[in-house]
């Protein structure tokens, strides 16, 4: 056994001796000896036997290996070239007048009249001879070598193709001027190498790409053939008239040169022509083949190029290498989302030499394909056809060269979860190709967010739009002030218009979120060791800007961080104001002369912030050096305290205390229910069972005991609870009904903002969840933890249900957009239904409840111009023009001035697609966005509330002084001003005014009544809006001809109102239902109202009645009781502000 192992290895040693490898570079020695070197080791070489014949080792050489192989192309390439150059100068050689064969005399060859000697000798010096004849017998015995080894066995196949006829044609000749010393002068077209030449330099290129690894693009071929075809049929014609002209005209290389780029080019002078039949004849051939091949390779070439505009192209290395570009990543591409995103991305100076570069796997419809070739966005923005899955298209982006890449989820789709699946994916292959690429992720379901946590910057659309849609409901129009903050603006929207409301609203929506680092501030570096609150006021009252936040070296935002904390030099600073500081001019003027102080720290009595055009004059401070507003003389507050206290310059530290998070801060609360529970059945902590990985932990309030499943039902009664309707429960807040298509894990995002532990507990909301569909046991077991969360199935557009859900008794109800309806044929019909039901349903309620605030929310921002649709309402029209004047301008915020925006009664996640966009540049706004919607929590950091002004705060008067007053007594920043008036009509056009008596008067209701955009001031109704109460409400003949007799008006009587008659029909289907009509008297028509943002106004801004304030409380966890001094209610937070004796009791 040992013999025959022995002599099997042996056997195979020399079989692998016998062998040669397959090297990458395969060597000349290597094609004649072969390579003997093996690696000693035990496997087993299988090959097959025919590799080590001389024919397999010149095919590896010659064909098969690609670097070997290229360089032969190269070299027959280099020889055909050459073979030309030597024909060129033999022409430019030959100046002999009569022309023979070698070493003979001259004979006259006359034929047809044209004396063919000089066409068929030439004259050819010996050294170009010799050179002539080595060029062709190399060329010869490549062509027989590369023919006898690409033989597969039919010979008439090589022989007969059109390169091997022209090898021949070319070099056998040159073999018999050997043999035959008189045809030395004999005439052979050299000059045909030049397609030899092409058909070459194809299989190079060709070789090439196979060898480096790499292809290029079809249209970079395509457009190579079409040259080499155009030169070579140029050189031919150039080459082949000049040598028949010599029995002519003698023309000269250069004259036949003309005359061909003359002929070809359709020019047709007439003053270089050929003179005898052949050239003639020549001529003819020549535009007969260019008429044949150059249509095919044109053809060929707009093929190409359609395709290349349908797939975009490459993006070249070389502008990767040098210019800056990012990249965006979708499905697919609409003109909205593309113009959303070019405008806010452009609208940072920094970002206006950035390259886009968009990749869709979709073709570019035809009006994505217009905006781009609009100058302003043609030279910026490219468009790749590609999936973001493939390394090629990644590698045409040029990923791994670009500053960022944006992936957007595709919210217009069936299946959301899909779409999610998608951008997952996406995700993932830009981490996998390019690594070091930073990556912003937008998701559709909060679940998804999990998978992309790896990137840089990730925003969940229904996290952000169910905690915006919760705090609209404690803190109006949340919506609208976190869509303002996080557009870019130039504060000049509205300046034009005649309202001065459109001007005040305009101008303060410039203001956005910076940062700075405070040594590097003028702002801020005067407050180095000073309190937090002393530096926000007084950066407020001197500069006009609000510090909201700052942020600890090596830590996270913190907004509001408490009267405790001490500013440092380190530290960065987030403000709110119209312009970053890096891009504002400061100007200090004296009163008297007028001369300009050289140290901006000391009082500025005029600050000028620039921004482009921009220019905001703020108010003069000098007066308050000591930072102490003194009240105005009223003898009819004798009986108060009658200064505001200074802010303190350093942090109090006398508060602090160690804090137990399971106890309650809010003082001695009491359950909203008639039975005046106990607090016991309450708790903090956090939720025990969350709907998905990565919820947001929050301390919220919560049961102690988690609440049966058949308690959760609103409208059924069990062995726990025998109340069968929303009133029956007695609640002792209003109720906030929310009308959604399923139970998503969304509206665990919904629930936690109103549920969070800094909320009181006697100010909670019931939430009634108006589902269309019935919720899974895994969502019931998430909200039964939380108190006060009810839901119901049912729909929006039924009356009975509505009224079932208390309605009646409802604060706030807010519709969800359904995600059964976002994906329309006709994009923008996507919010049809939701648009028609709130118009014909929801818009009447206010009529009976005017206390219901109703907020809607659309897929398409562009919709929200037909919520409160009226189309005979000359305001509505003149709003319009406004809206068209500011997008002709070019505004981000062309729809602001709407009226259902402007109150934060319409909200769409489209306008916060920005919010991701601003990232890029300030890559602490989502921080800081979802620590104002409460979707994140920090140690230390406040939370978003209001308060209301009342009656007992005017004697503050101006916004600056109410600043001091909430930062020196309990350490609130507010941040801007929820205001609501009447509306005037008067600038408006339309409006008639020769009227008179009682006719003057209907006509001013009726102007009025389309207007109307407060809740809480009802309109009038129409004779439609009974026919509409009637159909929902289902009742039968006999209730239906009662509520006819009693629209009918009756002699004698009064004539009655629409309102009351939509009154009583509800009144009686809510007697038919069972339910409790008390609060249904008929409620006084008031005017029309509007309701608008200012966002960080100035100082001297004036307070109103009912103005809302929003402020950024302190996190209540992180201090303790402190004395104060202010008379300010609040809502959304009723923690007592004042000392009142009406409130010292409870305090």
């Amino acid at each position: 056994m040992d013999r025959d192992s022995t002599k099997i290895f042996a056997e195979m040693v020399d079989l692998e001796k016998e062998v040669p490898p397959l090297p990458p570079r395969y060597r000349f020695r290597d094609l004649l000896i072969g390579d003997q070197s093996w690696p000693s080791d035990d496997r087993v070489q299988v090959c097959y036997v025919n590799q080590n014949t001389l024919k397999e080792r010149l095919k590896l050489f010659f064909i098969k290996n690609q670097r070997s192989s290229l360089r032969i192309r190269v070299f027959h390439f280099s020889l055909k070239v050459l073979s030309c150059i030597f024909y060129i100068a033999r022409v430019l050689d030959d100046s002999e007048p009569k022309y023979a064969c070698w070493k003979c005399d001259y004979q006259n060859h006359t034929l047809f009249g044209i004396d063919w000697a000089p066409v068929i000798w030439v004259k050819r010096s010996m050294g170009l001879w010799v050179l002539q004849v080595l060029v062709a017998l190399i060329g010869l015995f490549e062509t027989i070598l590369l023919t006898y080894l690409s033989y597969k066995g039919n010979i008439w196949e090589q022989v007969l193709r059109s390169t091997f006829i022209l090898e021949m044609v070319n070099n056998v000749p040159f073999l018999l001027t050997v043999l035959v010393a008189p045809l030395r002068n004999l005439f052979i077209p050299v000059f045909l190498n030049c397609w030899l030449a092409k058909h070459a330099l194809e299989n190079m290129i060709n070789d090439l790409h196979r060898a480096i690894q790499r292809t290029q693009s079809a249209m970079f071929n395509q457009v190579l053939i079409l040259i080499t075809t155009l030169i070579c049929l140029m050189f031919t014609g150039i080459c082949g008239i000049q040598h028949l002209e010599r029995a002519g005209k003698k023309l000269t290389l250069f004259d036949s040169f003309y005359f061909c780029i003359v002929t070809f080019s359709t020019v047709g002078f007439g003053d270089v022509v050929p003179e005898i039949w052949p050239s003639k004849l020549l001529v003819a051939i020549m535009i007969c083949l260019a008429l044949v091949v150059l249509p095919i390779q044109f053809e060929q070439l707009a093929y190409l190029w359609m395709e290349r505009q349908k797939s975009g192209g490459n993006y070249s290395r070389h502008r990767a290498q040098t210019e800056k570009h990012v990249v965006l990543c979708v499905s697919s591409i609409k003109m909205d989302l593309l113009m959303d995103f070019l405008n806010e991305f452009y609208a940072h100076p920094r970002l206006q030499d950035y390259y886009v570069i968009i990749l869709c796997p979709a073709e570019m419809d035809g009006s994505v394909r217009r905006v781009l070739q609009i100058p302003l966005w043609s030279q910026r923005v490219i468009y790749l056809q590609g999936s973001a899955l493939k390394d090629q298209d990644l590698s045409r982006a040029k990923l791994d060269d670009a500053e960022g890449c944006f992936i957007l989820s595709s919210r217009c789709e069936v299946d959301r979860t899909a779409s999610d699946h998608q951008t997952i994916l996406r995700a993932w292959a830009v981490k996998d190709f390019a690594p070091n690429c930073h990556l912003y992720v937008q998701i559709l379901k909060p679940e998804n967010t999990f998978h992309v946590k790896f990137a840089d910057h990730v925003v969940c659309e229904e996290e952000f739009k169910y905690a915006l849609l919760a705090l609209n409901c404690i803190c109006p129009a949340t919506s609208t002030l976190i869509t303002l903050l996080v557009h870019t603006s130039t504060g000049l929207e509205g300046q034009q218009s005649p309202d001065e409301w459109h001007r005040i609203y305009g101008r303060f929506s410039g203001n956005e979120i910076y940062n700075i680092v405070l040594q590097d501030s003028v702002f801020f570096s005067d407050y180095k060791g000073k309190s937090f609150r002393y530096a926000s006021f007084h950066a407020h009252q001197k500069y006009g800007v609000c510090l909201i936040g700052v942020r600890e070296k090596g830590k996270n935002i913190r907004l509001n961080p408490g009267p405790h904390f001490t500013m440092s030099s380190t530290d960065t600073c987030f403000y709110i104001n119209v312009t970053k500081e890096e891009d504002t001019a400061f100007k200090a003027e004296e009163k008297d002369t007028g001369k300009c102080k050289k140290k901006i720290h000391l009082p500025v009595h005029n600050i000028i912030a620039n921004m482009g055009t921009v220019v905001i004059d703020l108010q003069d401070t000098s007066s308050s050096r000591d930072s102490t507003l003194n009240l105005p003389s009223d003898s009819t507050r004798a009986g108060r305290r009658s200064s505001i206290m200074t802010v303190p310059e350093k942090p109090d530290t006398s508060s602090l205390h160690t804090c137990d998070f399971s106890s309650d801060q809010s003082g001695d609360e009491m359950l909203p229910s008639c039975d005046d529970l106990a607090t016991e059945g309450y708790t903090k902590g956090y939720p025990p069972n969350l709907p998905y990985i990565g919820s947001s932990q929050t301390f919220c309030h919560l049961l102690k005991t988690k609440a049966s499943y058949c308690c959760l039902k609103l409208e059924k009664e069990c062995a726990h609870n025998s109340n069968e309707e929303a009133r029956a429960h007695c609640f002792k807040n209003k109720l906030i009904i929310v009308s959604a298509e399923t139970a998503g894990n969304g509206l665990y995002n919904f629930i936690v903002p109103l549920r969070a532990s800094y909320r009181p507990k006697k100010d909670l909301n019931p939430i009634v969840l108006l589902l269309e569909n019935k919720p899974d046991e895994n969502f019931l077991e998430t909200i039964c933890w939380f108190p006060l969360v009810y839901y119901m199935v049912g729909t929006i557009d039924n009356l009975d249900d509505l009224l079932r859900c208390g309605v009646s008794s409802a604060a706030n109800m807010v519709v969800v957009d359904k995600e059964s309806t976002m994906c329309a044929e006709e994009d923008y019909m996507a919010d049809a239904k939701t648009i028609v039901n709130v118009q014909n349903v929801l818009l009447r309620l206010p009529a009976i409840f005017p206390s219901l605030n109703i907020i809607t929310e659309l897929t398409h921002p562009a919709n929200m111009r037909f919520m409160q649709f009226k189309a005979k309402d000359s305001y509505s029209v003149c709003l319009s023009k406004l809206e068209k004047k500011e997008r002709a301008k070019g505004s981000n915020l062309a729809f602001m001035f709407r009226l259902p925006f402007a109150a934060g009664r319409v909200f769409s996640i489209g306008m916060l697609d920005t919010l991701l966009y601003q990232s890029f540049v300030k890559d602490y706004m989502i921080s800081i966005t979802r620590l104002l919607l409460g979707l994140d929590t920090t140690t230390g950091s406040g939370f978003l509330c209001a308060m209301t002004i009342t009656h007992e705060d005017l004697w503050i008067k101006t916004y600056g002084r109410l600043y001091q007053k909430l930062c020196s007594s309990v350490g609130d920043i507010p941040i801007g001003i929820y205001r609501t008036e009447l509306l005037d009509l008067e600038p408006c056009e339309g409006r008639q005014s020769q009227l008179s008596g009682t006719l003057m008067e209907t006509f001013e209701e009726e102007q009025r009544e389309p207007c109307t955009t407060d809740n809480s001031r009802p309109p009038r109704f129409h004779r439609k809006s009974m026919q509409w109460a009637r159909k929902l409400s289902r009742m039968g003949p006999r209730y239906a001809h009662r509520g006819l007799d009693r629209g009918r008006h009756r002699p004698g009587q009064p004539p009655r109102s629409d309102r009351q008659e939509l009154a009583d029909l509800i009144r009686d289907r809510m007697k038919n239902l069972g339910l409790s009509t008390d609060g249904l008297d008929c409620m006084e028509e008031g005017g029309s109202s509007l309701s608008y943002i200012l966002i960080n106004p100035s100082p001297d801004t004036k307070l109103e009645l009912n103005d809302i304030v929003y402020i950024i409380r302190q996190d209540p966890f992180s201090l303790g009781t402190t004395a104060s001094d202010s008379r300010l209610s609040s809502i959304g937070n009723s923690q007592c502000l004042s000392l009142s004796p009406t409130l010292e009791g409870q305090l």
